[in-house]
């Protein structure tokens, strides 16, 4: 393809994307595909010769699109959105255009000066500490690995990367049963292991880790000859949105001297309200290691998640490693490459930059606050309905709620909502019981939108029954 082609056909694939998300609303939420049906269509061996890109572009029409579930229709109510807003789309086609490999500040100085300051931009919208720093990181997964590598590293006095792991003892990990799967990874990625990950219950209308059984569980352990390494915490967990206590967490970690990592990665972006901070965010300047994720709630391109760090030397001690090639002479800079596992690294920061300034935290508040809302009132009309039972209450945007009927019957009317496709749900699992899961979290849904989702419900329970 010639330079001159690429302008062409960009103009044409700003037209489309204009286009497609003027009719979203239109689309079927989730692809109503069958397993195979895509790849069907698609020959098995690759081309010899090129082919024109408006019979590519045709293909993708045709054969791709039926195959993708949207996850920006703004009755998209599963999972957490991955938004996309347009400004963020606009610094993504640039630095797709520029294509710089940002893993070093003298590889692209400008990205590594612009993610320091986008990280204290977030940091000073969310309320967080002066002097706290961080990174960016491509998901909260990849973040909290980090985390879970430096708890390991701090635990056997940093000489796990260079001696292994197998006369270290058992190193233990604590956090509650509501943590997200990414932590369970983590501990099979760090070496740390499933059975040493612990799991604390919960009590209250929050799900919040008991601190009294976290505190008794580390005793018991080192009572056991084991090795505590770290703690993690939640404010907003995924299945049900559960939130810990942080200062009480915190409180227990810091008197067994533990790393502690806190998992906000969907509700963080909330914190920009500061309505919200008494009630989920009292304790967190304590935590030695924050993620969220402005690719959720906040509008960011995906992928973008930010780790914040009350001291980043641990982290260093742990991750950096610098050869000859690597180092940068002259005066003392920052290589972000150095902070997180892979070496290459994208120019992230530029689409917090567009989004921020294009619609200021006041906007981005606004947003938020409508969608906490909006949640609750459709989970009063849910409520409301005959035998349905609202199995956890909302936190922030999030609930979930059971129709009448065993455990079969809300898969049966998940898989209903679905395939009818004006809205997208999930399930998940609470308490024992499989549930169904409802967050208002895509950027721009109206109040309509989220409205609708009551009364699609109620009219597919009733063609059911």
């Amino acid at each position: 393809m010639k330079w001159d082609e690429y302008a062409q056909w960009g103009k044409h694939i700003a037209d489309w994307g204009q286009t497609y998300h003027s009719t979203l609303g239109d689309r079927p939420v989730r692809a109503q595909t069958a397993p195979g049906d895509i790849a069907a269509q698609l020959p098995s061996t690759p081309p010899e010769v090129g082919e024109d890109m408006a019979a590519i572009l045709k293909d993708f029409d045709d054969i791709i699109m039926p195959g993708m579930t949207h996850w920006q229709h703004p009755r998209f109510f599963a999972y957490f959105p991955a938004n996309a807003t347009p400004p963020s789309m606009l610094a993504e086609q640039l630095v797709n255009t520029v294509a710089a490999q940002c893993m070093l500040w003298q590889t692209s100085p400008a990205a590594t000066e612009v993610e320091g300051l986008m990280v204290d931009w977030l940091r000073q919208a969310l309320g967080l500490a002066d002097g706290m720093t961080g990174v960016i990181q491509d998901s909260a997964s990849s973040a909290t690995l980090s985390a879970m590598l430096t708890m390991r590293e701090r635990a056997t006095g940093f000489t796990g990367n260079r001696e292994g792991l197998s006369d270290k003892g058992h190193l233990r990990v604590y956090c509650s049963t509501e943590v997200h799967s990414s932590i369970d990874r983590a501990c099979w990625v760090a070496g740390i292991g499933q059975n040493n990950l612990v799991k604390i219950p919960t009590q209250g209308p929050r799900f919040a880790m008991d601190p009294a059984a976290l505190d008794a569980a580390i005793k018991a352990d080192i009572a056991a000859g084991h090795a505590p390494a770290g703690v993690i915490a939640i404010t907003g967990g995924t299945g049900v949105g559960a939130c810990d206590d942080l200062g009480a967490v915190l409180a227990v970690a810091q008197a067994h001297d533990l790393y502690t990592h806190l998992d906000a990665a969907w509700a963080g972006s909330a914190m920009i309200c500061p309505e919200f901070h008494a009630e989920f965010w009292q304790g967190v300047d304590g935590y030695d290691s924050i993620v969220f994720n402005p690719h959720k709630w906040l509008g960011a391109q995906f992928d973008c998640s930010v780790q914040f760090l009350r001291d980043v030397t641990p982290q260093l001690n742990t991750l950096k490693i610098e050869p000859e090639y690597l180092k940068t002479t002259g005066d003392a800079v920052t290589n972000y490459s150095e902070w997180t596992i892979p070496l290459g690294r994208r120019f992230r920061a530029l689409k917090i930059w567009f989004l921020l300034r294009s619609y200021g935290l006041e906007d981005l508040r606004g947003r938020i606050r409508n969608h906490v809302v909006w949640a609750e009132e459709v989970c009063e009309a849910i409520r409301a309905m005959n035998g349905f039972e609202i199995s956890s209450e909302p936190i922030l945007s999030l609930f979930t709620f059971r129709a009448p009927g065993d455990d079969a019957a809300q898969q049966r009317l998940v898989d209903a909502i679905n395939d009818d496709g004006r809205i997208y749900l999930t399930q998940g699992s609470h308490k024992g019981r499989k549930v169904i899961r409802f967050q208002v979290g895509q950027f721009d849904t109206t109040q309509d939108d989220v409205k609708m989702a009551a009364t699609v419900i109620a009219e597919i329970w009733e063609a059911m029954t």
